[in-house]
């Protein structure tokens, strides 16, 4: 009697433990839910990749709680993943201009000439191997030379991924020669045209596309960095993780993040100042210390994985250097009918990143 009246007890204490957990969680929800509603200025916030992405974990969240927290309840962003209001990637920046959504963080590359300016920083030999000089090099010549590409937006920040390395399904690469003939997923068009300088053949597609091509050999590889790895499980899809002489990479991907330049009009002083203080460029360059981190994990775990990690020497490197340097002049002359002094700012923007790197 005794033991069945202990053993009662118990299950009781159990229940209620959970009871009380429950009602914990209810009346956090609630809380969270008042504050959002409270709040004087509602933002939706829109991108393509998954919640537990780096992307979401590692910046995005990060910028929208520190924004959240210095305005005192008054803004509330709520983020919406994987396309959750609907339509796909490269339509992100559209639906930012006209209004559907209120921020957006999206690939640049996705609406190919789009943003012929901020190209710059995406050219192999232009960027190499590190985001943090040029994600700093991307703030100070984004009033002076960039701006004009992001009508109907305001910029919050830019950035650049840690750099386009070689990702394979089966083959080992070494020298651009085993490129040649191979379907590689790009997502922009100065990725394409390293590609075809390279002898490969272009696959365009948002990221997200990426493991179910892989895994069906409708690409045989793929341009994107570390980083990605585990969002995608792409170390199951590959078996050679390749790149260059201390890091370097063929070129990069700039991404932004930016808000519907009428709804940023209608904000008054302080609050577009609770903006701008989250994104100056100390967060720039943090967004470029980040990546580099996620560089670290994402390739730990494809070697975990027992995948290959390839590191080319210099003389191997210099082999793809030297046909890639074609890229930046294709994209000189493609530029300047557009009216941009594509050289100009080549020459801009490898001085600025040199600044930066050397001061870091």
């Amino acid at each position: 009697m005794i033991n069945n009246e202990m053993q009662l007890s118990k299950i009781m204490i159990f229940w209620l433990k959970q009871y009380l957990k429950y009602l914990i969680v209810i009346a956090f929800g609630f809380y969270f839910s008042q504050s959002a509603a409270a709040a004087d200025y509602k933002f939706k916030f829109h991108h393509f990749l998954g919640s537990n992405s780096f992307w979401q974990t590692q910046i995005l969240q990060p910028w929208v709680d520190e924004i959240e927290r210095n305005s005192n309840g008054r803004i509330s962003i709520e983020i919406f993943p994987s396309m959750t209001l609907g339509g796909r990637p490269p339509e992100l920046v559209q639906q930012a201009r006209d209004g559907v959504v209120d921020i957006i963080w999206t690939v640049n590359g996705y609406t190919p000439g789009m943003f012929p300016r901020s190209e710059v920083f995406e050219l192999p030999t232009v960027f190499t191997n590190d985001p943090e000089p040029v994600n700093l090099a991307l703030f100070d010549l984004f009033e002076s030379e960039l701006k004009p590409d992001y009508s109907g937006l305001e910029v919050m920040f830019l950035s650049v991924h840690a750099g386009n390395a070689i990702h394979m399904r089966n083959q080992a690469v070494r020298t651009p020669s085993e490129l040649v003939g191979k379907k590689i997923r790009t997502p922009s068009r100065t990725g394409a045209w390293s590609i075809e300088a390279l002898g490969g053949i272009p696959v365009a597609m948002p990221v997200p596309e990426l493991p179910q091509s892989l895994q069906k050999g409708v690409v045989d590889g793929a341009f994107v960095p570390w980083e990605i790895i585990p969002a995608l499980q792409l170390q199951h899809q590959t078996k050679f993780q390749i790149e260059g002489f201390k890091n370097e990479r063929i070129g990069s991907l700039l991404f932004q993040t930016s808000m519907n330049k009428a709804r940023w009009n209608d904000l008054p002083d302080d609050i577009q100042k609770i903006f701008k203080d989250a994104s100056g460029p100390e967060w720039w360059a943090e967004i470029g210390q980040k990546l580099k981190q996620g560089e670290k994990e994402g390739i730990k775990i494809a070697i975990d994985s027992g995948n290959t990690h390839i590191i080319l020497n210099e003389d191997e490197t210099f082999q793809f250097t030297n046909i890639l340097s074609s890229v930046v002049e294709r994209w000189i002359k493609n530029v300047a009918k557009k009216n941009i002094d594509g050289k100009a700012l080549v020459n801009k923007a490898r001085k600025a990143i040199a600044f930066h790197y050397s001061n870091q």
